[in-house]
């Protein structure tokens, strides 16, 4: 059965992650790596799986020596500890499964990488996974389309020690129908919102709840009314619930 590590490279210290903030009150991040628990919920059930968010805990040599290959996801801002999370895992002989929005953009700026998953990930995640195993995966992947998110599974909260975080995150749309100078989410994600189902989201909060949050929920999308419509539509059933 393979071992999959997923790594959440360290983000620097800034005023959005709230670092020391969080140290007054005994928390250890702001948020779990939400991209890298939906990307968990992608891989067949024959795969052991473990995440080591390093915002919350260090990247210790037991887990790389456990490790088959070790996949992380990164924004620009953790781009300098992606480089020392690639290099360890060089050292450690364990091939590099790298995506994200940093990835997707500068990925040609990157070494030590064995594999690309760029774009979104719910359409060509199961066929890097299936090339992997047929000894034939490709240096890089890329998705032109954008993905039907109706289709993206729950993430997998289970994974997680929720005690380290200030807050949950769960995300409803991607894309945004603006196009702002100073953003790159419509070159990420595209200027038409894509969104999940009412029943989707239901589902997420609840098994945050079953597994035992009582905490904040934060919506991490760019842009929660670019489609007016289904916000509205989301909203009344999330009071219901």
């Amino acid at each position: 059965m393979p071992n999959a590590l997923l790594v959440y490279p360290e983000h620097p210290p800034t005023y959005w992650g709230g670092n020391f903030a969080l140290e007054i009150v005994g928390i250890k991040a702001a948020f779990p790596p939400l991209g890298l628990l939906t990307i968990a919920a992608m891989f067949p059930p024959e795969y052991d799986l473990r995440i080591v968010d390093m915002n919350a805990t260090s990247l210790k040599e037991s887990d790389l020596e456990w490790a088959d290959m070790v996949f992380t996801s990164t924004m620009i801002i953790q781009r300098v500890s992606l480089q020392a999370v690639i290099e360890r895992c060089n050292q450690a002989g364990v091939p590099v499964v790298a995506g994200g929005p940093h990835p997707t953009t500068f990925h040609d700026e990157i070494k030590g990488v064995d594999h690309f998953v760029l774009d979104e990930a719910e359409e060509i995640f199961p066929e890097f996974l299936r090339d992997l195993e047929r000894g034939k995966a490709k240096a890089i992947y890329r998705e032109p389309r954008k993905p039907d998110v109706t289709q993206t599974p729950v993430p997998r909260f289970d994974l997680i020690d929720m005690k380290n975080y200030d807050m949950m995150g769960v995300q409803f749309s991607r894309g945004c129908p603006f196009d702002c100078e100073f953003c790159d989410i419509t070159k990420l994600y595209g200027r038409v919102p894509r969104t999940k189902t009412p029943d989707q989201m239901v589902n997420e909060f609840e098994l945050l709840y079953r597994l035992g949050w009582r905490g904040q929920v934060f919506l991490v999308d760019d842009n929660f009314i670019g489609n007016k419509r289904d916000a509205m539509n989301l909203l009344p059933v999330l009071a219901e619930w």
